[in-house]
């Protein structure tokens, strides 16, 4: 019989070596005799074995990747039969790769359950921990100092010493727990396996922890339960907030009914006043003179409510004089991001388009009707929001300044808000399609907006519209070839 004696405390170095060398040696699971230092003696030997030489008939182990990330995670676990469990699986791998493929299988089983309560008990460590800062010496003058006392379930110190290096990489401080310590000074990371004594500190974030607690509790929402799965009551006697949580969740249902007795308030006067119908403005007195100045101008627009939740104005992009415009709706969410027009998902299929039919997208001027995006919030999305007449009339100064500068001879109008803006006829959109006169020597051609062919479901009907929507900038380019120089 074979006896293996470790530290045990997480370091798979220290297991993966005799490991490897038992397996080499083609000594079997039932021949070796794991224990941890300081646990109970066998009955015949207190010391380790010396470590067999191994066999010239049997090749160096080829184990595959998922049993090196799995068995480094159960190497943390803290029960003694860890290691044992762990070279069965050695020894049966390295005569059948597939085992653990078998989910069935009582050892894969295990050691899979207690990967996944080391990597639980990592998770918790990352969010339970909270630091206290060390007072530094009178007259030292140095980066903060912070100390924190954490109690796992498991050996998990070393392995989770990387994550708060690079969390807290800008102070000095120590991670305190009774299974080893880490310690981080600005420069190099330390870890220690030796049980630590729990420090005595309070500090000011304790009620700083207390305060943002109490306010992000939401007494409708409560669910005991859940909370005690993802905070269970072990960790609370080291968080300050959970001095909180009896009365909280006492005091939950009465605050849910004084919620909903409470009559609705009304909203600050900023966006009340936001929600009445703005009149439309007229021309700044000094107007731009050129489509930078007109740009720029354009920055600091707040005629309307849009531009409350907007990230920028998108402003027209293309030659100061161009024989071509391209006028659409509204920003979307990635031109809004970027700042500039017809750059995301119907951005990227008009520029298929224009590059079939030959035409160069940076001899065309491209803006919009209305120079901000409107949306609505949907958890992390942003959904369109077409805008409204009002909202078009107001930003309408704008798109007329623009074709005054840019002095187009064509104008693509693509979808009902830009014919709008352009004409102010609110006829159906099949009614106006194709090519018209209007006015001081511009034709308007009016087809879809591109975005348009992306939201319909039907593929036939796509493969449709996309042909026809082709065909018109066929003719856009038939007639911009004809456009007098």
């Amino acid at each position: 019989m074979h006896v293996a004696i470790l530290k045990g405390r997480g370091d798979f170095a220290e297991w993966r070596d005799p490991a490897r060398a038992y397996l080499m040696a083609g000594v079997e699971p039932e021949r070796i005799d794991w224990r941890t230092a300081g646990g109970e003696a066998g009955l015949f030997s207190d010391a380790p074995t010396d470590l067999p030489a191994p066999s010239p008939d049997i090749p160096a182990p080829n184990v595959p990747a998922e049993f090196l990330t799995l068995s480094q995670a159960v190497i943390c676990h803290g029960d003694p039969a860890r290691f044992a469990l762990l070279y069965r699986l050695l020894f049966r791998l390295a005569r059948d790769r597939n085992v653990l493929d078998m989910r069935a299988d009582a050892d894969v089983a295990q050691a899979r359950r207690w990967a996944q309560s080391v990597r639980r008990d990592c998770h918790k460590m990352t969010a339970f921990v909270r630091f206290k800062e060390m007072p530094l010496p009178p007259g030292v003058v140095g980066r903060r100092r912070f100390i924190a006392w954490f109690e796992p379930d498991h050996f998990i110190v070393a392995r989770i010493a990387p994550f708060f290096q690079r969390r807290f990489a800008d102070m000095d401080w120590l991670i305190a727990t009774p299974k080893g310590s880490i310690i981080w000074d600005g420069a190099e990371l330390l870890t220690s396996d030796q049980p630590a004594e729990k420090p005595d500190l309070t500090d000011q974030t304790d009620d700083l922890w207390r305060t943002y607690y109490a306010s992000i509790f939401n007494p409708a929402r409560l669910k005991v339960k859940m909370m005690m799965t993802e905070m269970p009551k072990k960790y609370w006697k080291n968080l300050p907030e959970a001095a909180l949580i009896p009365e909280l969740i006492a005091s939950a249902e009465a605050r849910v009914i004084d919620m909903a007795a409470r009559a609705p308030t009304i909203p600050p006067s900023f966006h009340h006043k936001l929600r009445v119908p703005l009149p439309v403005q007229e021309d700044p007195a000094a107007e731009p003179e050129s489509l930078e100045a007109l740009r720029a101008a354009a920055r600091v627009c707040d005629r309307c409510p849009i531009h409350c939740n907007a990230t920028q104005t998108v402003f027209g992009e293309g030659p100061a004089q161009a024989d071509v415009m391209i006028v659409g709706e509204q920003p979307g969410d990635e031109e809004d991001l970027a700042g500039r027009p017809f750059v995301g998902p119907a951005g990227r299929l008009l520029n298929g388009v224009l590059a079939e039919a030959g035409i160069d997208r940076g001899k065309i001027y491209m803006t919009n009707a209305v120079k901000h995006f409107k949306y609505e919030p949907r958890g992390k999305r942003r959904i369109h929001q077409r805008p409204d007449k009002g909202e078009v009339d107001i930003c309408r100064w704008w798109l007329t300044r623009e074709i005054e500068l840019v002095k187009p001879k064509l104008i693509v109008a693509t979808g009902a808000t830009a014919v709008y803006s352009l004409t102010g006829q609110t006829s159906p959109l099949s009614q106006m399609r194709g090519e018209s006169a209007m006015g001081n020597g511009i034709t308007l051609f009016v087809t879809v907006h591109p975005s348009y062919l992306l939201r319909l479901p039907d593929e036939h009907k796509r493969a449709e519209e996309l042909a026809r929507f082709q065909q018109d900038f066929q003719r856009i380019a038939a007639i911009s070839r004809g456009l007098p120089g």
